[in-house]
């Protein structure tokens, strides 16, 4: 926790203080109206603004999903880059993914509370990319001990680095609409094959390796045959890859594939029966133009012309969402690893 954040406590008491004075009337009328506004001045500095409601969709029986409506944060959309679901089971209600803020997190309550009046039981966090794990905050703060799982190694990126980085990556890119929200990281660990059980709705989890990261699990509702893919694949979006491997994400939808569910639930995007399918088209355009290059020796520059030129890439560029910004980057780390599978 930083040391801004831990003096958050204090600096909330204090405008309590203030209000109550003012209820009482303790204050007189003249100091009234700026002390008023000081504290509603001082509130917004300590938290960002709520984040407004987008409703929930109802994809089965026992799932529901928010649906972030742009792939990168900015001041406008305040975080809310990434979806949030929840899975309405008879034991409660069972987080996948919080969100990129305690606003995010507290919007979603929000919409929960629409959906059934029973308590959220646990969160499940996909990976350490902070846009899927910063909601937590809002959960524990609505629920006090609550169970929050990820995979061991998310929650030691967490806890070694990733949460700050994210924390502060969140506030800078929305112009600090996510401030207050407070780092904070799974306390369960689970593994592939593990399953949970609440009474009407089990989940199970899958993890195949380095895909989007070393630590991605993945999370099947089994009575709703959907399967929560968190960044494994994106509709309509490239993953960010500088801690993956296009050969592991191929390798884990090749696994993924085995389960045969009636739809898929990416973090970015969409929910629908084809985003395995066409976000791996896209992803394979890019890696197989770049061994193509590697085999006739070509250098990075001309691979990159050989992917944009690949018939695979372009059905999709124009569908993708930031494109034409990290289409470089993602020809470089695909040329950098098929480099290093080739020889």
């Amino acid at each position: 926790m930083s040391e801004r954040h831990s003096a958050d406590p204090q600096r909330r008491a204090f405008l309590r203080a203030v209000a109550s004075a003012a209820t009482l009337g303790t204050l007189s009328l003249p100091t009234l109206a700026p002390l008023q506004a000081f504290a509603k001045e001082m509130e917004m500095l300590v938290k960002g603004p709520p984040v407004p409601d987008i409703p929930a969709n109802k994809l089965g029986k026992y799932t529901y999903v928010v649906i972030a409506p742009d792939g990168f944060p900015n001041p406008k959309n305040q975080g809310m880059m990434s979806n949030v679901t929840f899975v309405v089971t008879k034991q409660g209600v069972v987080i996948l993914d919080s969100g990129a803020s305690v606003q995010i997190g507290e919007m979603v309550l929000r919409q929960i509370r629409k959906a059934t009046d029973k308590p959220v039981i646990a969160v499940f966090n996909t990976h350490y990319h902070g846009d899927h794990w910063l909601g937590n905050h809002a959960f524990v703060e609505a629920y006090k001990d609550i169970p929050i799982y990820a995979h061991p190694l998310t929650t030691s990126a967490i806890k070694t680095g990733q949460g700050e980085f994210w924390q502060h990556l969140m506030e800078r890119s929305t112009d600090n609409a996510t401030l207050g929200t407070i780092v904070t990281p799974p306390n369960k660990d689970i593994h592939h094959g593990d399953e949970f059980n609440y009474g009407d709705v089990t989940i199970r989890c899958h993890h195949y390796g380095k895909a989007h990261t070393p630590a991605d699990v993945c999370f099947e509702i089994v009575e709703d045959r959907i399967v929560h893919v968190g960044d494994v694949a994106m509709d309509r979006r490239i993953a960010f890859m500088e801690d993956g491997s296009y050969l592991g994400t191929f390798k884990a939808m090749d696994e993924l594939q085995k389960i045969k569910p009636k739809l898929w639930l990416p973090g970015h995007g969409q929910p629908g029966p084809d985003v395995l399918k066409n976000n791996r088209e896209l992803l394979e355009g890019i890696y197989g133009a770049c061994v193509e290059a590697i085999q006739q020796g070509k250098p990075l520059e001309e691979a990159k012309t050989m992917v944009l030129a690949d018939p695979r890439v372009k059905k999709w560029a124009s569908q993708t969402k930031g494109f034409n910004e990290n289409i470089g980057n993602y020809t470089s780390l695909a040329y950098t690893e098929a480099e290093q599978v080739n020889f």
